[in-house]
């Protein structure tokens, strides 16, 4: 049952459920965000999946398993868990990641959080779950084979082949294929390239590329990337040796990785990173920047270089910006902007558009084809996908002979252990905003209003009646978010003005007494006066005071 992650990318959200009805126990598998990027959702920056069936579940939650650290998979862990309270799996890694976060947060849950090696075989409730190692584009990555008296499942999380990763093993195909030999009975499968023909490259091509760039470049290189991707920053570490350069680590996120990666064998204790202080005594021709800010964030270090609005780090005009990433759906206008910028400075700005400096972490169909051959499940679920990579996956599973294929978008309940595997119900699933330290739902009042006053502002006015219900004082005005004039000239204000003084002269005395109507009859009015004067229908808030 997916509550976040099918039918798009990002949030993923799996939940496996074991026995009968009334005695059933759940198997949560990742607790993943997405980012509100180009929503129309003013003032929220993350979004998480709606874990209302969870909650009332909870009692019968055997535990959490997280597959990897990237954001979609682990980052509504801190939030969300105080509303379950049930054991964390993780690796390494991905525990020393998320108690790197914890330290960082204000007033941290104390997360039952519990560590399993790689490669570990460990029981959840009925669950037996087995740990196999995929390659990714972050430190311990798994997929995970779930094994109960119904049949084994496997969830690949995210998963590319690679016979050179940089970090940790290439996926372990061998082991996919043994338990293949056990009859798999479903594979939820990742599908975030499933349109994209052939293989995808290695991270070991995209190493040797950046070590040419940099070993080649004449002046300052600054390189970003996904702080998470430990393998791309130890090619860029090993890129900068090559050509003699220093490297500079510029950012929150990136020290917070580098520190995890130390701590857990992923990134040699002796790497020297020299501080930002160090930058300006640094020979241009000898520095390497390590940057936060692939996804155009306007307070990371790539988007502060092309404001010149760093205290210590800048770039000029002959230097090199590569962005060593990819840019995330809806964050692709915040990315432009940043590279803009640079290239309005004279800095020559790089992508992988222009050379072999990223690759994906997620396989193309000639890779989903492989899976399938070693599996060879009963049924195949895509997952981890918006609807065109789902179907495109779900053609490919056909073709590769899978006798039962399910699509499934979030809320779907998919029963396995039965004939002919379908979607048998459906569930509660929707999307929480995480609106500053407060959760909120999707439909919160408060976001509707947010929208409406940022399309149309709002009109304040204060209004002071004498006992005969007549004007006191004249009325106070606030606009915001509104134009000074109409297309003739005519102040806005004044339009607004004459229509107050019209509605309370045109009121019976007696009306005039209760403030309720006056403020609800110059609201309506105010209203209708501007949508006439501007086609724009502003908030309206009014404030009746006697005397």
């Amino acid at each position: 049952m997916p509550l976040g992650g099918a039918g798009e990318i990002g949030m993923n959200l799996s939940v496996y459920g074991f026995g009968e009805e009334r005695d059933r126990k759940w198997l949560v598998v990742d607790l993943g965000v997405t980012f509100a990027g180009e929503e129309n959702l003013p003032g929220i920056d993350l979004i998480f999946p709606d874990i209302a069936f969870l909650e009332e579940e909870r009692a019968n939650i055997a535990g959490i398993v997280l597959t990897h650290a990237h954001e979609d998979h682990f980052g509504a862990v801190i939030d969300l868990w105080p509303r379950l309270r049930v054991p964390v799996y993780a690796t390494p890694f991905t525990k020393g990641l998320l108690e790197a976060k914890l330290s960082e947060t204000r007033d941290p849950p104390k997360i039952d959080l519990r560590e399993v090696e790689l490669g570990a075989r460990f029981g959840v409730g009925p669950f037996g779950i087995e740990l196999i190692t995929v390659a990714h584009s972050i430190p311990e990555p798994n997929a995970l084979a779930i094994r109960t008296e119904a049949g084994t499942v496997i969830h690949t999380g995210d998963w590319k082949l690679d016979p050179q990763p940089i970090v940790g093993a290439p996926t372990n195909g061998a082991r996919l294929a043994e338990i293949g030999g056990e009859r798999v009975l479903a594979l939820i499968c990742d599908s975030t390239n499933a349109i994209r023909d052939g293989a995808s490259p290695s991270e070991g091509e995209v190493a040797e590329t950046l070590a040419d760039i940099v070993v080649n470049a004449e002046n300052r290189v600054a390189v970003t990337i996904f702080a998470s991707n430990v393998a791309r920053l130890r090619s860029v570490i090993r890129a900068a040796k090559k050509a003699d350069r220093e490297v500079v680590a510029v950012g929150r996120s990136m020290h917070r990785i580098i520190s995890v990666a130390r701590d857990t064998g992923y990134l040699d204790e002796d790497t020297v990173f020299r501080s930002e202080d160090d930058f300006g005594v640094l020979p241009r021709q000898n520095v390497l920047l390590l940057a936060t800010g692939s996804q155009g964030e306007a307070q990371a270090a790539m988007a502060r270089m092309a404001r010149d609005d760093h205290p210590r780090i800048h770039l000029d005009a002959g230097d090199l910006a590569i962005f060593s990433s990819r840019t995330i759906p809806g964050n692709d206008k915040a990315v432009l902007a940043v590279q803009n910028g640079l290239v309005r400075k004279g800095v020559q700005v790089m992508t992988d558009r222009d050379a072999l400096v990223h690759v994906s972490g997620h396989p193309r169909r000639a890779e989903l084809a492989e899976m399938y051959e070693w599996v060879r499940p009963k049924v195949a679920i895509p997952v981890h996908g918006e609807a065109i990579h789902m179907f495109a996956h779900a053609k490919l599973a056909r073709g590769e002979g899978v006798p039962h294929v399910v699509t499934v978008f979030n809320g779907d309940v998919v029963g396995l252990d039965i004939d002919e595997p379908a979607v048998i119900d459906q569930t509660r699933a929707g999307r929480l905003y995480k609106d500053g330290r407060i959760l909120i739902s999707a439909d919160d009042l408060a976001i509707r209003e947010r929208r409406k006053l940022a399309h149309a502002g709002v009109v304040f006015v204060s209004l002071v009646l004498d006992g005969k219900g007549n004007l006191a004082a004249d009325p106070e005005l606030g606009l915001i978010g509104l134009p000074e004039e109409m297309a003739n000239g005519r102040g806005i204000d004044d339009v607004i003005f004459d229509t107050i003084e019209s509605v309370v002269d045109g009121l019976p005395r007696a009306r005039r007494r209760d403030p309720d109507l006056v403020a609800d009859s110059v609201r309506r009015a105010v209203i209708s006066a501007v949508r006439q004067a501007w086609d724009k229908k502003p908030a309206c808030e009014v404030h009746v005071a006697q005397v």
